[in-house]
């Protein structure tokens, strides 16, 4: 499942001037949506990229007029056009427009069920059980479903959860970091997004951290025995730069066999030769392989800048880093074969002592490997096609 936060920017937040820092707070934490009043939808163009929900109302649309212009003194005529369109504010969803009183889920949803089309979106505030009920109706015609609760604390996401189904996107009103937590992990399975109304910075960034924390998957390491570790020629070896600086225990995962590859540290601890490189994964020779955040694999020489890898802790907890450079050289490799559950698997690694790997006595330098080592690997009994994994015989050898 992928997660999304929606920030809520609104006119309920403040004057535009107090709307306009928390967007741009939002974009620099990387929300992955912004909410507002359709008036406002080209102002948030000009401040970043990011997707953009308005409310729909019948506002005059010669507000959007209201807006900084491009560079060059002319308009975009997309930017006041939003990415999708909530309907519910001032009408059946915020309770200004009151429900029926013998509503049963099938009450006219006059504000949700617009002509317009691009009115992709339901905005529920949930005052009672009948806007539960009232959710659950808006979500049959909504791709998203946005729920609010008055009390977060009591809000029923888990009836909506279990209820509502694949049919729409499931968004839930937070005013913390931590209720979005909670948003996310409710029975299991969560919310597909949450819709933070925040103005703190610092709760803004957490939020998105547990987004991604969220969609990580955590894998299951083994340890291999070392067979053989053996110079062989000169080949064509893969540095791996990252945007992202890596921490001492993390790297990625490598090797020249789909179904197992090799843990390999980055560059970050100090040597008496080299400085370190926290944002270097030096990775093997250019026919290897190397998960992604997807759970598949390229190629290490099929690798470019802008692309995004897997990066992996020794307790197999997952992040994704964006590569910034490829370094291909011509250097002196190791061949190093492993067995794990009476399997042989075997990468080609540089000759150099900065080059380490985790072993149960601790990391050590590929340069200091041996046989009777024992290192952490990600093995799994399945082939690769392109990248993805699928059930079907191949011989690697």
């Amino acid at each position: 499942m992928t997660r999304s936060v929606w920030l809520k920017a609104d006119d309920s937040v403040g004057d535009w001037e107090t709307r306009k820092r928390r967007i741009t707070a939002g974009l620099e934490a990387g929300v992955d949506w912004v909410l507002v009043d359709e008036a406002d939808v080209a102002r948030v163009r000009s401040l970043g990229d990011v997707s953009v929900a308005a409310f729909k109302t019948d506002a005059d649309s010669s507000l959007i007029d209201d807006v900084e212009a491009g560079a060059d003194g002319s308009e975009d005529e997309d930017a006041g056009r939003a990415d999708t369109y909530i309907v519910g504010k001032d009408g059946e969803g915020d309770g200004t427009v009151d429900l029926p009183e013998d509503f049963s889920g099938s009450a006219d949803l006059t504000t949700l069920r617009r002509e317009d089309e691009r009115a992709q979106g339901a905005y529920v505030r949930i005052l009672s059980k009948d806007y539960e009920g009232f959710a659950e109706a808006a979500a049959e015609d909504a791709e998203y479903t946005i729920v609010v609760g008055e009390d977060w604390t009591i809000i029923p996401l888990e009836n909506l959860i279990a209820r509502i189904g694949e049919e729409t996107e499931l968004i839930a009103g937070v005013t913390t970091a931590e209720e979005a937590k909670t948003a996310f992990e409710t029975l299991e399975l969560g919310s597909d997004g949450v819709l933070l109304d925040s103005d703190d910075p610092d709760e803004i960034r957490k939020t998105v951290e547990i987004r991604d924390e969220a969609e990580r998957e955590t894998l299951d390491l083994q340890w291999a025995t070392v067979t053989a570790v053996e110079r062989t020629g000169m080949a064509d070896r893969v540095c791996v730069d990252t945007g992202n600086l890596m921490e001492h225990d993390e790297g990625m995962l490598v090797g020249s066999m789909g179904r197992g590859l090799f843990f390999v540290h980055a560059e970050t601890a100090e040597s008496p030769y080299v400085a370190s490189r926290p944002f270097r994964v030096n990775a093997g020779a250019v026919h290897a392989y190397v998960r992604t955040p997807d759970g598949g694999t390229k190629y290490l020489s099929e690798l470019k800048s802008g692309d995004e890898v897997q990066i992996v802790d020794s307790d197999g907890k997952t992040r994704e880093a964006v590569v910034g450079r490829v370094k291909i050289e011509k250097r002196p490799m190791f061949r190093v074969e492993a067995e794990i559950d009476g399997d042989r698997v075997e990468t080609l690694l540089q000759n150099a002592e900065t080059i380490k790997v985790p072993t149960r006595d601790g990391r050590k330098s590929v340069t200091d490997l041996e046989a009777g080592d024992e290192v952490l690997l990600y093995y799994e009994q399945t082939a690769r096609h392109f990248g993805e994994a699928v059930e079907e015989s191949i011989i690697e050898k």
